[in-house]
């Protein structure tokens, strides 16, 4: 898995994002992807070699590896980072077709106008380019529908984790009955306490991230009611002087 392309494609994401769509950000790849990639792989790179089970059986070690390890833990914290990091790419698609039916807009004016200098015209493709669109609108839905799914992709992810694992605790001691083990045999996990301990540190970074969303999920709908609220406010002002123009304007021409 290549994490610096999907660390640039985030961050290109996230220039359109709120000040806590970029804490997430940081979280994610500080807390999670360098603790998955540098420490969590080493602890887990044993797993099935140092699963040793007390019989001879042939194939009895491997079913109850396949029984109490259905899927590594490694394999479903991948999983789970490229499922809540792919919501935030819809933002990028979405800025990424407001860019370009605005540039096709410009160059079709730029097109009529004949005194625009294409220097001037390079200006104005470079500052859209980089300029910053606000969270409003349709780009506000996509974000928010973004935040939406990464909760619901956290909390199923959390939710699995838990449900084939029995909890976050990682056994010393496990007991197999499957075939073909002759009869109920005693299997050994390796380094216990610290897949406990990595198991436990991940899920409180996704109940973080979780928050976090939850976080900015709430102000972007406070923010949103608040502009309505505003906006209600101008338009009664806006009617109000309108009537106070009109009244002012039949009197005068009533004298």
């Amino acid at each position: 898995m290549s994490w610096p392309i999907l660390y640039a494609q985030l961050v290109g994401a996230n220039r359109h994002s709120t000040s806590l769509g970029k804490v997430w950000l940081s979280v994610l790849f500080i807390f999670r992807v360098m603790v998955l990639v540098v420490a969590a792989e080493s602890v887990w790179g044993d797993e099935q070699s140092d699963f040793t089970c007390n019989t001879l059986q042939p194939g009895c070690e491997n079913v109850c590896y396949d029984q109490f390890f259905p899927v590594s833990h490694i394999r479903l914290w991948c999983l789970q980072l490229l499922f809540v990091s792919t919501p935030p790419l819809l933002v990028t698609m979405y800025v990424a077709y407001r860019n370009q039916r605005d540039r096709k807009r410009l160059l079709e004016g730029s097109g009529r106008s004949s005194f625009l200098s294409n220097k001037s015209q390079e200006e104005d493709l470079d500052t859209l380019k980089r300029r910053r669109l606000p969270i409003a609108g349709a780009l506000w839905w996509t974000y928010a529908f973004s935040l939406l799914f990464r909760l619901l992709f956290e909390g199923g992810f959390m939710y699995a984790l838990y449900v084939v694992y029995d909890g976050f605790h990682m056994p010393r001691l496990v007991q197999c009955d499957q075939w073909p083990c002759p009869n109920l045999v005693d299997c050994f996990i390796s380094r216990p306490t610290e897949k406990t301990i990595f198991t436990v540190f991940m899920a409180t970074i996704s109940s973080i991230c979780m928050v976090l969303n939850m976080a900015e999920l709430s102000y972007l709908v406070a923010k949103a009611v608040t502009r309505s609220l505003c906006g209600q406010k101008e338009r009664k002002r806006r009617s109000s002087r309108e009537r106070m123009h009109n009244k002012t304007t039949q009197k005068l021409v009533s004298v």
